[in-house]
Parts: C-alpha cells; sequence; structure tokens
C-alpha cells in the first residue's frame, strides 16, 4: 500500500512510502485483537480493592438473644452479614489481574489492528520532524493543518527522544504520542486517525514483519 508523505504543514512533499503488506495488509484476526486488548486492561487494575468479611469486624462477638422462643431467627453476632455494618460475603479482595500472552500473539493483534486502520484509510503518514520547544499551541497547530482536530489522534514516532513532541501534546484530551516500542493494539483502535512519521514506518516494518 502506497502512501504520499506529508510535511508538518498538511502539504504533500512529493514523496511516497511504501506501508508494508506483512504489517498493514494482513487478514485481521479479531480474536487476538479481544485477547491484546482484555490484557492491556486487565494489565491497567490496581487491584487494591477490598471489602471487610466477617473475621475483620469490629465489634461484639456475643450472642445477642436466646437461640429459641423469641420467635425471631436466630443470629450468633451483630458481626453477621445479615446485619447492617455487618461482613460482606464473598466481597472482593486485592488480587493482580494480569494474565501472559504469546509474542506472536501479540504481534498478531498489532498488525491486525493497523491492518484495520490501512483498510479503512485513516492512516497518515508525515516526514520527521521535531519541535523547538515545548509548547502545545505547536501540535494544536499540527494537527488543524492535517484536518485531525476533532478525532482522536495516535503520533507514532520512531523513538522516545523526541521528548518536544509528545510534552507538546500532553494537555491535549484527544491526542496522544507514543513510540513504535510503547505501539499496543489498545490505542491504535481507540484512535480514529493514526499518524505515522516515515522512520516510524520502517522501524515498525522492522519490528512486526517477521
Amino acid at each position: 500500500m502506497e502512501v504520499n508523505v506529508l510535511n508538518v504543514s498538511g502539504k504533500e512533499t512529493g514523496a511516497k512510502v511504501q506501508l508494508p503488506e506483512s504489517v498493514f495488509g494482513i487478514e485481521p484476526n479479531d480474536h487476538a485483537i479481544y485477547l491484546d486488548v482484555k490484557q492491556f486492561l486487565a494489565n491497567q487494575r490496581q487491584g487494591t480493592h477490598k471489602s471487610k468479611q466477617r473475621n475483620e469486624i469490629a465489634g461484639s462477638t456475643r450472642k445477642l438473644y436466646k437461640q429459641k422462643g423469641t420467635g425471631g431467627a436466630r443470629a450468633g453476632g451483630i458481626k453477621s452479614p445479615l446485619f447492617n455494618g455487618g461482613g460482606r460475603v464473598f466481597g472482593p479482595q486485592p488480587r493482580d489481574y494480569s494474565f501472559k500472552l504469546n509474542k506472536k500473539l501479540k504481534s498478531l493483534a498489532r498488525k491486525s489492528a493497523l491492518s484495520y486502520k490501512a483498510k479503512d484509510n485513516n492512516i497518515l503518514v508525515l516526514e520527521d520532524f521535531s519541535f523547538d520547544s515545548i509548547k502545545t499551541k505547536n501540535y494544536i497547530k499540527l494537527e488543524a493543518d492535517l484536518n485531525v482536530t476533532n478525532e482522536k489522534t495516535l503520533l507514532v514516532v520512531a523513538s522516545a527522544e523526541n521528548n518536544n513532541v509528545y510534552l507538546s501534546s500532553r494537555n491535549l484530551k484527544k491526542s496522544k504520542v507514543i513510540s513504535v516500542e510503547q505501539l499496543n493494539t489498545y490505542d491504535v483502535l481507540n484512535a480514529g486517525k493514526l499518524l505515522l512519521t516515515t522512520g516510524a514506518v520502517k522501524t515498525l516494518e522492522e519490528a512486526l514483519a517477521k
């Protein structure tokens, strides 16, 4: 798939870049995407939720009233889950939600997500660039020139060393900048437009075309 390369002003540079079919043109695997997104979201969970069980509630252990003869249900103590303020039955406990996926499956999921973006013509390729200073308005102007202001965008750069671009985008709710090493299926699918630098395309091909 051949795509025109744009500059930061949104104009065509005359150059073209070939998006490799092995990365951007495969038959997408929806189940691989599902598993990779599920793992990504599970890894975001802190797992610190906690409710108190009956043995952790502060309260008396005395029997509330005699076993028989009251006409009411028998009760052993005020900490019973049946009473207000008692312990919770089978409540949440701290746990680790993360799970393992094979590298080949994760690679397949990323290529599937990228192929969906290419199929829907939602990929723009930019020439490699950087900002001289950290200014949010620089990134706002970039998106305006590319006509993607009202869409969620994900910009993938070749290296995390492009720090000024990342810091300039950080205050924008619908914009995200990551390096190729940080690329994940969730962010690709969550973005309306995928912006790739020419360096990122080359690095992606080397990382995922295996």
